[in-house]
């Protein structure tokens, strides 16, 4: 009887033991409610949209902004073979676009290649037909599509795991969007997530900021993810402004004072060579001398704006061929060369070109 007893009691005490774990336990796990990650919530479904992979940034070779091509991969531009390794040597695509304005310019994607589509899954291309296939499939320009490209999370994030089914516990470290997409597809209704806050969010202008909760994550995308220009067209110049400023282009003008016109065309006809000799001289105070060896002029200039959005106003009386409020298209460095593209609507262009380094 007594060793009957004895095991009705131990019995009894490994029960309430084993209930005391499990309600401790589970406090640990949920947390407070505004940090719980459910499967198929309005927050879940933003982060995973906003993990997509963007296909965009090569418009430049694949007019195509539901996948990318993986690197690296071979183009003939121009009957030039480039082998693309980064987004750098995108921009040597770009330079060999722009170097001649006049001219048919010509792209060949030497096959195969491997494109990565929006969620990270890849697939091998053999040929051109299989390519544009899939290129038709993405729709066309500026097309909606689920990626959000308006904010970036910042890596690393961590989170805690709890299963109701099997009470398995894990802690999961995220340093990349795709293993954040990927944890989020296969998230079950049976999980429950405690991300550890707060965690910062970037936005589009450079902006970061830190996010308390769920619930602040959840507005802010929800805020931002049309606020910006996801850049989903192919014209691979209208971007190359993004983080240009007033501030900067004056640094780049009042810095050297040996500019000369490398390029001006106004209404189809080419002026530059009517300019040859003419050295320009921009002053913080928002005045131009422009000097010949035997004549020299005054104007003034001035700039407003941000991005690519930035108008250069410039007023030469005795020179009417750069007069006007001239859109920056785009800063350029290289080495000493320096160089300012200014661009109208109408396609006039102007360039300044100076071998100075400010």
């Amino acid at each position: 009887m007594r060793n009957v007893l004895k095991f009705f009691t131990l019995l009894m005490v490994a029960s309430l033991l084993t209930i005391s774990c499990r309600q401790e336990e589970s406090v640990l796990i949920e947390g407070p409610q505004d940090e719980v990650l459910k499967a198929n919530s309005a927050v879940a479904n933003l982060l995973q949209r906003t993990a997509m992979r963007d296909g965009s940034d090569d418009n430049i070779v694949d007019n195509a902004s539901c996948f990318s091509i993986d690197f690296p991969f071979t183009v003939i531009v121009n009957g030039m073979p480039i082998t693309v390794t980064s987004e750098e040597d995108l921009d040597t695509v770009e330079d060999i676009f722009d170097e001649f304005d006049d001219d048919d310019d010509t792209l060949e994607i030497t096959f195969p290649i491997t494109i990565v589509l929006s969620d990270f899954s890849e697939v091998e291309i053999d040929s051109i037909d299989e390519f544009e296939n899939f290129v038709e499939d993405c729709g066309g320009e500026n097309e909606y599509d689920d990626d959000i490209e308006c904010l970036d999370l910042e890596y690393p994030i961590t989170a805690s795991v709890f299963n109701s089914n099997n009470e398995l516990i894990d802690t999961i470290t995220f340093t990349t969007d795709e293993e954040l997409f990927y944890f989020l597809d296969d998230l079950d209704e049976a999980d429950i997530v405690n991300i550890n806050f707060p965690i910062t969010v970037i936005l589009s202008d450079g902006t970061e900021v830190s996010i308390p909760n769920l619930d602040a994550l959840e507005e802010i995308i929800d805020d931002v993810k049309d606020d910006c220009d996801e850049d989903d067209d192919y014209d691979y110049n209208d971007d190359d402004c993004d983080n240009c400023s007033t501030d900067q282009l004056a640094d780049f003008l009042t810095g050297c004072d040996g500019w000369y016109v490398k390029e001006l065309e106004r209404n189809d006809v080419d002026l530059d060579q009517q300019y040859t000799g003419y050295t320009f001289a921009f002053l913080a105070d928002g005045t131009i001398t422009v000097s010949t060896s035997t004549e020299s002029f005054s104007g003034s200039w001035e700039s407003s704006g941000t991005g690519n959005s930035i108008i250069v106003t410039l007023n030469i009386p005795d020179l009417p061929d750069f007069n006007d409020d001239w859109m920056l298209h785009e800063l350029d460095q290289e080495g000493n060369e320096l160089e300012v593209d200014l661009r109208m609507a109408n396609d006039d262009r102007l360039k300044f070109r100076s071998s100075c380094n400010p």
